[in-house]
């Protein structure tokens, strides 16, 4: 049986013992990984989100950072 999108997010955020994203955060995170892929392969969305994480920034901080990486790779 396969989950929505919510449902699995909300089980890997209770896996994990964290909060589920905020509409607002789930959005800075799909447009840092749309970013991420525009600019690259697909493959370095997740990865870049994951950066983002463990760098200890908020989604809306790695969104913004990866709008100017984007935009300064686009030229």
């Amino acid at each position: 049986m396969s989950q929505t999108e919510k449902e699995w997010i909300a089980s890997l955020a209770t896996a994990l013992n964290v909060d589920v994203p905020t509409d607002e955060e789930r959005e800075a995170l799909l447009a840092l990984a749309a970013s991420a892929a525009h600019v690259s392969e697909r493959t370095a969305a997740p990865i870049s989100c994951w950066l983002v994480a463990r760098a200890g920034l908020s989604a809306v901080q790695g969104k913004a950072l990866a709008e100017r990486l984007a935009k300064e790779v686009q030229g």
